[in-house]
């Protein structure tokens, strides 16, 4: 069928609109600070063979690799085996998954006995289970970070609502209240999503549904190809570093080659290094997310929608066996260390091609602080995601103290931690003067975040990455900041490693410093109004 340019306008606005309320409802839902402050969670509607056509704007890496989660659960459960009383479940790294705190549910949605399509939602558990109380940095397989929900189908009114599944998940889990809570606003949003589905095809026919979510695709291919085309043909290469493998391989290389051919861009990882015995891997389906994004956000606007018709213009591979795609039952727990370095790789090799649209590397580097206690009552865990500084482009500064592109939460406000958490507080939230590169454009600033403990038996536990290695500068510009961990106790200050666990007493003073984006442009050339901006801010 061939829609009116009307028709397609109204439908394709339709369909991102309910997508955003998706995730809306999923944010508001939610019972934990990570989702109802933090937004660590992802929406998306599909159509019937389960290619994304519409997506809240919210986490990047858990965006890209919607479809790819779908897949593998609708190769064991074919789509026209489904029934509206279906969801299907999947949180495995290696079945299609990312890592096993993101758990991802599908929901069929069906109009007068046909199936139009689904309903995709993702969330970031607090705690799974596995070794530690929602994060363990010591985990060496996969089977110590948490519970595991291969591509599964069940059945709402049998298995969920008090059903075994429910309680499966319930009596493995230390927050059961909370865990459940997430998943019935995980719930709560796929419904929303059926229902705004079924009413485009009750006012505009399934026909018509179908066509607009085919132009759907079909305009982000045309638009992405559109900007490929632009670039230069030929074969780029970079590399990107993660700190932290082990004590006899220091540093994990990601290399990175891109081939651009007409309109087609190619993107592999081969000579990237094994994978480890610790929670850096990043699963496949992270990487294709991550290089999706860095190459959307580079070569296209804001009003080219994200959805599978990236895909067909950007294929993305990485060998079996790599960091970038390790074999079970590798730990994965902090796969977007790696992943943010398949971005910082993909950026710096298309800075050869499109230097004006890239930006230098910021501090990127995902920092979870996760502090657990265990009171009279049962466990309370923080997990909260920091960022720090961007990298600056060749039009702007980078932002200052903000996550980073692939994570792209929120901060959870003090107020809500304190009132959530009363086994803490915050004594120090700022940015770090200094911490962006200089450039004539200059990174962003990274900060500060002090923790002081108001109870005994804290357990904290965190991983992060560029402790040693700076952010690279772009065209001229300097590096920015390296991040820090330190501990004051007891008047000693107790520095810790970019992987580290560690008990906290009553009064222990936790300092986490995270870094700044690196510069871009000479510094000499910085104008003397953003000079007198820095200083006036107290930034300079």
């Amino acid at each position: 069928m061939t829609l009116s340019d009307v028709d397609h306008a109204i439908l394709n606005r339709a369909l991102i609109a309910a997508s955003h309320e998706m995730g809306a409802k999923l944010i508001r839902s939610a019972h934990s600070p990570i989702v109802r402050e933090a937004q660590d969670c992802s929406a998306a509607l599909t159509d019937p063979q389960g290619r994304v056509v519409a997506q809240a704007e919210l986490t990047a890496i858990q965006l890209g690799s919607i479809s790819h989660t779908l897949e593998t659960c609708l190769s064991r459960f074919p789509a026209d085996t489904l029934t509206p009383d279906d969801f299907l479940i999947n949180n495995d790294p290696f079945n299609g998954g990312q890592h096993v705190q993101d758990i991802f549910l599908f929901t069929p949605i069906f109009h007068e006995g046909q199936l139009i399509g689904f309903s995709a939602s993702v969330v970031h558990h607090i705690d799974v289970g596995g070794g530690a109380p929602g994060l363990n940095a010591e985990a060496r397989d996969v089977f110590q970070e948490g519970l595991i929900f291969p591509p599964t189908k069940y059945s709402f009114k049998r298995d969920w609502n008090g059903g075994p599944f429910e309680r499966m998940i319930a009596a493995n889990v230390r927050l059961p209240e909370s865990t459940i809570g997430d998943l019935n606003a995980q719930f709560a949003a796929n419904l929303i999503g059926a229902k705004r589905l079924t009413a485009l095809a009750e006012q505009y026919g399934v026909d018509k549904l179908f066509a607009a979510m085919a132009g759907a695709l079909d305009y982000s291919e045309r638009r992405m190809r559109n900007a490929i085309v632009d670039l230069r043909d030929g074969a780029y290469t970079a590399e990107a570093e993660i700190e932290g493998a082990t004590a006899d391989m220091p540093t994990t290389t990601i290399r990175t080659q891109i081939r651009i051919s007409g309109d087609q861009m190619e993107i592999t990882f081969d000579g990237t290094d094994e994978q480890l015995k610790n929670n850096l891997n990043c699963p496949y389906a992270s990487t294709i997310a991550a290089a999706i994004a860095c190459v959307k956000s580079v070569l296209t606007s804001d009003d080219v929608p994200f959805n599978d018709g990236i895909a067909r213009a950007v294929k993305v591979s990485s060998p079996l066996g790599s960091v970038l795609n390790p074999r079970p039952p590798a730990a994965v727990r902090a796969r977007l260390l790696a992943s943010h370095r398949v971005f910082n790789s993909i950026m710096i090799a298309l800075s050869e091609v499109c230097p004006d649209q890239v930006i230098a590397e910021g501090f990127d580097t995902t920092t979870p602080i996760c502090l657990s206690h265990q009171g009279a009552s049962g466990y309370n865990i923080y997990l909260e995601i920091l960022g720090g500084g961007y990298g600056a482009g060749a039009q702007n500064d980078g932002a200052d103290g903000v996550d980073c592109p692939l994570s792209n939460c929120a901060n959870i406000p003090i107020e809500a931690l304190e009132m959530d958490y009363p086994f803490m507080r915050i004594e120090n939230y700022s940015l770090r003067p200094g911490s962006g590169g200089k450039g004539r454009l200059r990174g962003g600033h990274g900060f500060e975040r002090s923790y002081r403990m108001l109870e005994d038996g804290v357990l904290f536990s965190t991983y992060t990455d560029r402790f040693n290695i700076q952010p690279r500068g772009l065209a001229g510009g300097e590096p920015g900041a390296t991040c820090s961990i330190h501990v004051e106790s007891d008047g000693k200050e107790i520095a810790l490693t970019s992987r580290a666990s560690r008990s906290l007493k009553k009064d222990d003073l936790l300092v986490v410093r995270t870094g700044g984006g690196a510069g871009y442009g000479d510094p000499t050339d910085r104008p003397e109004r953003l000079k007198e901006a820095d200083r006036r801010l107290g930034l300079a």
